[in-house]
């Protein structure tokens, strides 16, 4: 999607809306069990390293079986690309234009309002805190 990339939704007043239209629908399936490929350790280290990135990185909880085919395809081609004598600029930025579609850099997550966060910090409540000091008095917890 081309355009500047879009604010963080918490930065927004209100939510997003298109002008003359309604907030379109999603179309929801489900999610299957995914197999991620081992990379090739043959890869150009940097084709590695982006391929190491992107099985650590939050993106990857979207991604399905053919996300990481994909990737793998990218990843392959990016290493080849690097490991050639011969340099083409055009050949390097379709590579790089083909990883848009998996959303692997923020600008690309946010544009279709992917939004990566921090977890939260487990707290335990006040009460549950309150009941495991009542227990040790008690004799009851270590």
């Amino acid at each position: 999607m081309p355009g500047p990339v879009p604010n963080r939704e918490a930065d927004l007043a209100r939510p997003r809306e298109r002008k003359g239209s309604e907030i379109q629908p999603v179309t929801k399936g489900v999610m299957r069990e995914v197999e991620i490929p081992g990379g090739d350790p043959d890869w150009h280290p940097i084709a590695r390293r982006l391929w190491d990135s992107l099985e650590s990185s939050g993106q990857a909880d979207f991604y399905q079986n053919s996300d990481w085919a994909f990737a793998y395809s990218l990843c392959e081609d990016l290493s080849v690309y690097k490991q050639s004598g011969k340099r083409s600029g055009q050949m390097l930025q379709t590579i790089y234009s083909a990883f848009e579609r998996l959303l692997v850099a923020e600008g690309d997550r946010r544009r279709v309002r992917i939004e990566l966060h921090e977890p939260e910090p487990e707290v335990q409540s006040a009460a549950v805190l309150a009941i495991a000091d009542y227990k040790k008095e008690l004799g009851l917890a270590e």
